[in-house]
């Protein structure tokens, strides 16, 4: 229709046409404004109960979003979810692993109080080597990985208000299936890591008694004699107890062994813990907070003060900054730094994105993002001090077994292989020292050299011993385990530990549901209270294949695939689509207008350049780690009792890249999908979806002109300051039309994005409007 005849066509309408018109007009405006609430009251009082349900389906999502009671229950729900159990038993064991370095002052002072007898009794440290090895790598990598990538995320669901779904649907249509690609990695590691806190469930319930029950080997005992269980003399009390009486573990992943009951019932406790805690979302969860997130500082200071008052710890804390400065040179301790820092705060997971998004838009998050950070880095760094001070009280217990049992050994070769005069004659065997030992130990290994060999006395060296690197299972279940049998008062310190360990793990249980949760919710509208409970439930009939007899396996298993892979993509692409899909320059616009000053520019270059290329080449150097090592599990052999390498079986295999495959496979699904308009709602007969006071419901959809477009600018800038139900649906977004059956579809913005009008009147005469 020629455009000199808009004029006369519009002059025909009735009124309610007119305010409809005048109400698209305001469309454009901040729907939450007050100057725009006035002015659509009294459009609305002109046009009647539709136009209040226009204005009401505008704000009423922001309405009735939940917000957090405070911003003290905001951190706090960040720090737990953020800190958690690879805080205590991953990040020490990289420190002990990759080394570390102090000053040559502190190391004289240690050669003074704790002499080491490894040659002139000194400790030997290079002045350039005055810093940690491990913590160096760590940090630098926090600072150029960690704080933006954390900052961005916080940023996108503080300013859209919306969980992993609906925020990448709203940046970026084509790459809408990162959400769901979170949501699917949450929900796998949700599966296994919620099989540990029932392992801690298990032990803490065992705590209740004196001796522990695994402070020694039992006895088996038969008609003619009692004897130690053999598979416990082999190893330990401490591995005993934890293979065989905790987990039952069955010789290889293909050899099921029913199901442990014990175990099943601890999952179920488990699952019914975080289903009461998550059923009412952050309203619920957010009291939880409180203590789960606290109690765990408490129980690290009270075991450091215990760690140190004890004979020993202070080797094992200077163990932890003995020196490898050279390791630092290394590839793969700066790939393990990273990663470390990628996964301890929760980068992908969609929980840090689904928490901002309960917070108001003007909330400072770039300080919650350094605040948290550091909050993270320090309490690894407490949980490493306390964790080598305990294993320093460990080693120098099991070095002076060693010491008196290898000291009745010479007695007994005194006189045959040894002679007397080869004992100095200070030395008391009734009470051998850690010194004397090593010096008798020297002389003898001096005089008799190669027959040495044959006496079998070890060598009792507290380094070797605090050199057996442990980590994960192994440091919580076993050697921290059979350090507290030592403490005085030990089951109040084993209640302590592993009540510890349950809130750490549910800490970060909240916001791994979380990340599952909120999207589902704000994408299909389903009530949080089924969707808790039914998640929940599925969760716990399929991890019931972590509580068989092989189900450790099963754990490693999806430890090592389920997340690592897919999370660095999901994490990459995120990058990808502030940075250079969404763009840079415009998201800086937007953090001004929602911060209300401009963040550091060094974030821009972080984000647009540095992150995405550090991104690129730690996925790179794992998907090689993938391929160059083939997938293998360490199997515990019962007749021999200790741990062995085996390749899994073909099936095992398939298992594996089904995982990697299922994680990340959203992603290319829904950009086939956007890219063919598969989703558009025109091919596919879909209506748009929109949400109104809390309910999902359908709208016819119009059309919108090119010129509508153009002259609205980019509405899908966040700076517009337009709220979700304004923005394009957490659905699978598609152009808008209207009822007209002659009418051109709509083209997409410049940017990708697609908008969403309200309703225009159903006229079939009436041309596109020029607004």
């Amino acid at each position: 229709m020629p455009k000199n005849s808009k004029a006369v066509k519009r002059a025909e309408l009735d009124d309610d046409d007119v305010t409809e018109s005048v109400k698209d007009l305001l469309s454009n405006e901040d729907a939450c404004d007050d100057s725009f609430r006035k002015s659509t009251l009294a459009v609305s009082a002109a046009a009647g109960e539709k136009a209040r349900e226009a204005e009401e389906g505008a704000c009423g999502v922001e309405e009735e979003r939940p917000a957090w009671s405070s911003k003290l229950q905001y951190i706090l729900a960040q720090v737990g979810f953020s800190v958690g159990l690879g805080n205590v038993w991953r990040f020490p064991y990289l420190c002990q692993k990759n080394g570390g370095g102090v000053t040559q002052r502190w190391a004289d002072s240690l050669s003074e109080k704790y002499p080491l007898q490894d040659g002139d009794g000194v400790w030997k440290i290079d002045l350039q080597d005055n810093l940690c090895a491990y913590l160096v790598p760590y940090l630098v990598l926090l600072v150029l990985i960690g704080i933006p990538l954390f900052f961005l995320e916080l940023s996108v669901g503080q300013r859209i208000r919306r969980g992993s779904i609906g925020v990448w649907n709203y940046i970026s249509p084509r790459l809408g299936g990162i959400g769901f690609a979170s949501c699917v990695v949450c929900y796998f590691v949700a599966l296994y890591y919620n099989v540990i806190i029932g392992w801690s469930l298990f032990y803490f319930s065992q705590s209740f008694q004196h001796p522990l029950p695994w402070h020694e080997c039992p006895l088996v005992k038969n008609k003619t004699s009692t004897y130690v269980m053999p598979e416990c003399e082999k190893s330990s009390a401490t591995t005993y107890y934890w293979y065989r009486e905790a987990l039952d573990i069955s010789d290889s992943i293909s050899e099921s062994g029913g199901l442990n009951w014990k175990m099943t019932l601890c999952l179920l406790a488990a699952w019914a813990m975080v289903c009461l805690a998550m059923i009412k979302g952050i309203q619920s969860s957010g009291k939880v907070m409180y203590f789960s997130s606290l109690f765990p500082y408490v129980v690290l200071i009270c075991f450091l003060v215990r760690a140190l008052l004890l004979k020993g710890s202070v080797d094992g804390i200077a163990h932890m900054f003995t020196p490898k400065l050279e390791i630092m040179l290394e590839a793969k301790v700066w790939r393990e730094a990273a990663t470390q820092v990628f996964f301890a705060l929760g980068l992908g997971f969609g929980g840090v994105i689904a928490f901002s998004s309960y917070n108001k838009r003007d909330n400072n998050c770039h300080f919650d993002a350094v605040l948290v950070s550091f909050i993270n880095f320090f309490t690894s760094v407490l949980a490493t001090l306390v964790v080598f001070a305990v294993l320093g009280f460990k080693a120098n217990i099991m070095n002076a077994k060693c010491v008196e049992l290898n000291a009745k050994k010479i007695v007994g070769y005194l006189g045959n292989e040894i002679s007397h005069d080869l004992i100095p004659h200070h030395i008391n065997f009734s009470h051998v020292s850690n010194e004397d030992y090593q010096q008798i130990t020297e002389v003898i290994r001096g005089v008799m050299e190669s027959d040495y060999s044959r006496l079998g006395l070890d060598s009792c060296d507290i380094k070797e011993e605090l050199n057996k690197a442990v980590q994960g299972t192994g440091l919580a279940f076993i050697a921290f385990t059979e350090a507290m049998t030592h403490f005085p008062a030990s089951p109040f310190w084993s209640v302590m530990f592993f009540l510890m360990l349950v809130n750490l793990g549910l800490g970060s249980m909240f916001g791994t549901i979380e990340g599952i949760i909120t999207p589902i919710v704000d994408t299909f509208k389903v009530r949080k209270e089924f969707l808790t409970v039914g998640c929940c439930l599925l969760a716990f009939s399929i991890g019931l294949i972590f509580v068989q007899r092989s189900g450790n396996y099963f754990v490693a298993m999806f430890d090592d695939y389920s997340a690592t892979l897919p999370l660095l993509i999901v994490v990459f692409l995120e990058n990808v689509a502030v940075a250079w899909v969404y763009g840079t320059d415009k998201f800086f616009e937007d953090l001004k207008d929602m911060l209300g000053f401009t963040p550091f520019r060094y974030y821009y270059y972080m984000w647009k350049y540095v992150t995405p290329l550090l991104l690129l080449a730690l996925l790179s150097a794992s998907v090689i780690q993938l391929s160059m090592a083939p997938p293998s599990y360490s199997a515990w052999i019962q007749e021999l009792a200790q741990e062995q390498s085996l390749s899994y079986p073909p099936w095992g295999l398939a298992v594996c890249i089904t995982l990697v495959v299922t994680a990340i496979l959203p992603v290319p699904v829904v950009f086939v999908l956007r890219y063919f308009n598969i989703m558009d709602e025109n091919a596919g007969g879909m209506s748009t979806i929109s949400y109104k006071k809390g309910r999902m419901i359908k709208e016819s959809v119009r059309r919108t002109s090119r010129t509508r477009e153009e002259d609205e600018g980019d509405d899908t800038s966040l700076i517009q300051g337009k709220t979700p139900s304004e923005a394009p649906s957490p659905m699978p977004p598609n152009s808008s039309s209207r009822k007209q059956s002659g009418s051109k579809q709509a083209d997409s913005s410049t940017n990708g994005h697609y908008s969403i009008g309200y309703l225009m009147a159903d006229t079939p005469d009436m041309p596109e409007s020029d607004l």
